[in-house]
């Protein structure tokens, strides 16, 4: 078992085709691509994200509030038994600052401790803490398994500040129904077709260098939530569902 804990903001852009496959070429001048992302390969990201039968999480997070949190599962590879590592993970944002708690658990592990409330046994304190603070998210929160979200990700790590780090999504899969991570990766993709959604990561201030290309390139910051954005296409699509048994009625 083990955990890490991140704090850092993050600026979000939407790019064209034609942005991304310019822009790649010049950070290579600046940063290092992520240890399993040599050779230009891509690593794949899964998520259940935790909601409540109301989908209030998410409709507060919408709301652009000075505070909010999420609770999901995450894994870097499809499991293929219980005792697949997973990461369970509580992401908070205060006034723009994000913070990132989460601890290594196996598959089994981590349901038993979001459905039956067994939690995991540690005798490391960080790992408690971190577990304590998830028990505490889940007795004030009745949460259930709302949406599974996936996506190919390339990122990128400043040469000088490691610290400044870049991710590059892509293939953003979403669904409502098998949720769970081992069941696959398929779903409905929520980006445009050659889109692709970049993060910047960093504890500061973005480098001069990268703030001139962006310029140069006329790739602009953006309000970007796949989970928002998949909520907000899910009542979309609920809602012309209701206009449409509506007209039924009338008929």
């Amino acid at each position: 078992m083990a955990i890490k804990s991140f704090k850092r903001y993050e600026k979000k852009y939407l790019l064209t085709k034609e942005q991304y496959n310019n822009l790649i070429p010049r950070l290579l001048e600046y940063m290092n691509p992520d240890e399993h992302c040599k050779s230009g390969k891509n690593y794949s990201i899964y998520n259940i994200y935790y909601d409540t039968e109301n989908n209030d999480v998410i409709r507060h997070s919408i709301s652009n509030p000075y505070y909010k949190e999420k609770l999901r599962l995450r894994s870097y590879t499809i499991p293929t038994s219980t005792n697949s590592k997973v990461f369970l993970e509580l992401k908070k944002k205060i006034n723009g600052i994000v913070n990132k708690r989460r601890v290594v658990l196996t598959l089994e592990e981590a349901y038993n401790f979001l459905e039956k409330g067994e939690k995991p046994n540690s005798s490391d304190y960080i790992n408690n803490q971190v577990i304590n603070e998830i028990e505490y998210y889940l007795s004030k929160k009745s949460v259930i398994p709302k949406v599974f979200i996936s996506y190919t990700r390339k990122a990128f790590f400043g040469m000088e500040d490691k610290d400044f780090r870049l991710t590059f999504d892509s293939k953003i899969l979403t669904r409502r129904d098998n949720l769970f991570l081992e069941t696959g990766c398929f779903g409905e993709n929520i980006l445009q077709e050659n889109q692709y959604l970049m993060e910047v990561k960093i504890l500061g201030a973005m480098p001069i260098w990268f703030t001139n290309i962006l310029s140069e390139l006329e790739i602009y910051n953006t309000h970007f939530s796949k989970y928002g954005n998949e909520y907000m296409k899910y009542l979309l699509y609920k809602q012309s569902n209701i206009d449409i048994k509506e007209i039924e009625k009338i008929c």
